[in-house]
């Protein structure tokens, strides 16, 4: 006998499960009958149909199917003939149920591994602004320490990027004497930072 036609002896009311428990809080046969007929007629239908929501995670459509048929055992005026054919129910009741999960999933942050947290709680706030300050400080000053000839060559070669090439047609020096300031630029510095504590 289909579901939509079978009579339910007990009252309509849409949240009736607490009615339909015994006393000792087990179902009663004609639920368990009931239960059973619901699952051996739409369950499988239903499974594949959840399957295609869900991307083919079988967990989550096996979930949204078991939650979908509570449903339906707690609702059971939804299975009036009049109201249409249950199995259309019971579709729009799971899809709205991976539409909110889904919905769930995007609105939660997003999760980080272990060692991320743990680098966080490890740092004291604001450290690494107030270290970064600190750093960009002792270089300004060692900067300042170069000849004005090995300040400009690190000001072309390094803060606008330059190749030695261009660096040599900006300062009109030639490419040689460019590589040897550099070189030798690049050495002051590191002594300069050095003697600042700052490793290189």
């Amino acid at each position: 006998m289909p579901w939509s036609s079978r009579k339910r002896d007990q009252k309509t009311d849409p949240d009736d499960s607490a009615h339909r428990v015994s006393g000792k809080g087990t179902l009663s046969t004609a639920d368990e009958e009931l239960l059973r007929t619901l699952y051996a007629e739409h369950a499988g239908p239903l499974f594949h149909y959840v399957l295609r929501l869900t991307s083919g995670d079988w967990q989550w459509a096996e979930d949204v199917v078991q939650e979908t048929l509570l449903r339906a055992w707690q609702h059971p005026a939804a299975f009036d003939p009049a109201r249409g054919p249950a199995r259309a129910w019971l579709c729009t009741v799971a899809r709205h149920l991976v539409i909110d999960a889904h919905r769930a999933r995007r609105a939660r942050p997003a999760e980080v591994g272990g060692e991320a947290l743990e680098r966080v709680a490890e740092q004291a706030p604001g450290e690494d602004e107030i270290e970064q300050a600190l750093q960009s400080w002792a270089v300004a000053d060692a900067i300042r320490t170069l000849t004005p000839d090995h300040r400009a060559i690190l000001l072309e070669t390094y803060y606008r990027g330059r190749t030695m090439t261009e660096a040599a047609q900006v300062l009109g020096i030639p490419l040689g004497t460019v590589k040897s300031r550099t070189y030798y630029a690049l050495h002051a510095l590191r002594l300069a930072l050095l003697e600042r504590g700052i490793e290189p």
